[in-house]
């Protein structure tokens, strides 16, 4: 009875075969994380701005747990960047992270880095360990590829706001982590159940 079976649309995500579901989880994470960029990001500005402070240091740990969760989700390499992807093409269209052509390094950077990450360290994404290393050196990324692009600082600013945007990918991969456990917990319940 095989040839009853109905096939499962797929497509290619990086270099792994992917499932309708896991473009619907990098739809979903892509817009939750322009969603907390966008009202995360004129907070946290008010307290960073006067003190020349790349406001993307020290709030970019929550949009970095998206991608982070994403890869969790799916699993698949590459899931990472395609978050980024659609959050770069999202961002065109806001006023908020937009740097025009630009915009494709700078989001584009942590993606690679978390799916780098995971690809290299072959870790669960349900680790806390990996999930706050992931997110970590992605916002370091992101934070270095935006002040090397847009800002001259000197190499003592550079490592500052690399320090600052780690302690915030830290807070945004530990986040990723808790909720990708109580995922991963409900789905266990639910087919034990």
């Amino acid at each position: 009875m095989m040839f009853l079976t109905k096939p499962k649309p797929s497509f290619r995500i990086g270099m792994s075969k992917g499932t309708t579901r896991d473009l619907v989880v990098i739809a979903l994470f892509a817009s939750l994380g322009i969603a907390t960029k966008s009202i995360i990001q004129p907070m946290v500005a008010t307290v960073t701005g006067p003190l020349y402070i790349p406001t993307g240091a020290v709030a970019g740990g929550f949009y970095m747990m998206w991608p982070v969760m994403g890869y969790g989700f799916t699993r698949k390499f590459g899931t990472a960047t395609s978050i980024s992807l659609v959050q770069a093409f999202f961002s065109l269209l806001i006023p908020i992270g937009n740097f025009g052509l630009f915009t494709f390094v700078i989001y584009l950077a942590p993606g690679f880095v978390i799916d780098g990450f995971f690809l290299l360290s072959r870790s669960k994404a349900f680790s806390s360990a990996s999930c706050v290393s992931a997110a970590a050196i992605a916002n370091v990324a992101g934070t270095i590829s935006y002040c090397a692009l847009f800002l001259a600082l000197p190499e003592a600013a550079l490592l500052f706001f690399g320090l600052i945007a780690a302690i915030s990918g830290c807070l945004g991969g530990f986040i990723a982590s808790i909720a990708l456990s109580r995922a991963g917990t409900m789905v266990f319940r639910q087919n034990a159940g």
